[in-house]
């Protein structure tokens, strides 16, 4: 026998421990070099494991348990040759046109058939569906996040009707259950880095409000044009990341982070996009933002939100950043005090539009209004500096020929 054991790879400077999601290959089958066996949920990332070797898969750890870099997960019995036709061995079957069916299946099954995606598994896990009984659309019959919400929906129809059909009352005596869950790793994280972010900075926060009716105009004019260009619609993001990548290299102290007893300063703009998905908020950097047109930003956040929806960032997207832009409005937050992304020192949170009533020139008129508000760390940006950078973030937007001509 001959047995190669399957440990925990390196997979970044600062990850020392791994989640093991979901396995994707069953205890006891046989698998091919290359072949992904498992799943590994990363701080940062969902990452595929694949094998070593060839042979038969023998499980060590168990889905949900926390393995530090260099564990073992599973071992290869590489003595073990591979059935024949490359499949599990089946049962003779009883006639000739059965077993005709069956050849047919296992040729068009893979690793992949009936394996839930990161985002899927999430949430068949939730609702309580075996992935068995739900049905595969993506690539190789692998089930998708839309797979698993077609699969709740089902199950809720016919749950409210079978009471109706039976002639069943629904019980309303009000009786409580409690349900324990750990967290993801993700989540924990995530958890871990705001009580950092909260505790270990002097953190303030200050606000403003911005006219929006310019921005709006022009986009209302130009959309068209511009879809039509570019293949992609002018959004408030690109607007916004333009504006505070212009402002940042203009007063370096915001777009620094503290290192010890020292700043460190950045010659270059990375804006940290925050993204919810089904795991939690996650802020993949655009990279050198002052040098990238209104069309790449929009296509770039576009291309990152799928990702990360999928979970399929890399861990090199996940790196980086030197702002963080968050958008509250999206879920019609009309005013927050977002926490610091870190180790950066300063993050703009937007917010919902609004039609308010305001003063313009001596007359009252209903304008479309946002709220800003810029959370910064005491330690490395002044008050005086924060407050600045808001505003004159504030003037780009409501007036964009001076962004769009760089003035």
């Amino acid at each position: 026998m001959s047995i190669i054991e399957m440990k925990v790879p390196v997979i970044g400077e600062s990850i020392n421990e791994v989640t093991l999601s979901q396995w994707l290959k069953s205890d006891g089958d046989y698998i091919n070099i290359d072949e992904p066996i498992c799943e590994f949920e990363s701080d940062k990332a969902t990452l595929e494991f694949p094998a070593e070797a060839s042979g038969k898969l023998i499980f060590v750890a168990a889905e949900g348990d926390d393995l530090e870099i260099g564990a073992l997960v599973a071992k290869i019995d590489t003595s073990v040759a591979a059935p024949a036709g490359g499949a599990t061995p089946k049962t003779e079957a009883p006639k000739a046109v059965e077993q005709k069916e069956v050849v047919k299946e296992a040729a068009t099954t893979t690793y992949a058939s009936g394996h839930p995606s990161p985002a899927a598994s999430k949430i068949l896990s939730e609702k309580g569906i075996d992935a068995a009984a739900v049905k595969g659309s993506g690539k190789d019959g692998r089930i998708l996040k839309e797979d698993a919400q077609k699969a709740v929906q089902n199950k809720l129809s016919s749950s409210a009707a079978a009471p109706a059909a039976k002639g069943v009352i629904v019980s309303t005596s009000g009786e409580r259950t409690r349900t324990r869950k750990k967290m993801s790793r993700m989540r924990r994280t995530i958890a871990k880095r705001l009580v950092e972010a909260k505790n270990g900075t002097a953190m303030l926060t200050t606000f403003n409000e911005v006219d929006l009716t310019n921005i709006m105009a022009m986009r209302k004019k130009y959309q068209e044009r511009f879809v039509e260009k570019n293949g992609i619609k002018l959004g408030f993001m690109s607007l916004f990341s333009k504006a505070c990548a212009k402002v940042l290299m203009e007063m370096p102290d915001v777009n620094a982070q503290l290192d010890g007893n020292e700043v460190i300063y950045h010659d270059y703009v990375d804006i940290s996009i925050a993204i919810s998905t089904p795991t939690g908020l996650v802020v993949p950097p655009l990279h050198n933002v002052e040098s990238m047109k209104f069309h790449e930003i929009e296509l770039r956040i576009k291309e990152l939100a799928v990702k990360a929806r999928e979970g399929k960032l890399s861990l090199e997207e996940m790196s980086g950043g030197t702002f963080t832009i968050t958008n509250g409005g999206v879920f019609g937050s009309m005013m927050s005090t977002p926490i610091l992304n870190g180790p950066q020192s300063a993050i703009l949170g937007m917010h919902t539009i609004q039609q308010r009533p305001m003063a313009v020139d001596g007359e009252v008129k209903i304008r479309p209004m946002m709220y800003l508000a810029l959370s910064y760390d005491h330690r490395v940006i002044d008050g005086s500096t924060s407050v600045t950078f808001l505003v004159k973030v504030k003037n780009l937007l409501e007036d964009p020929m001076e962004l769009l001509l760089d003035l």
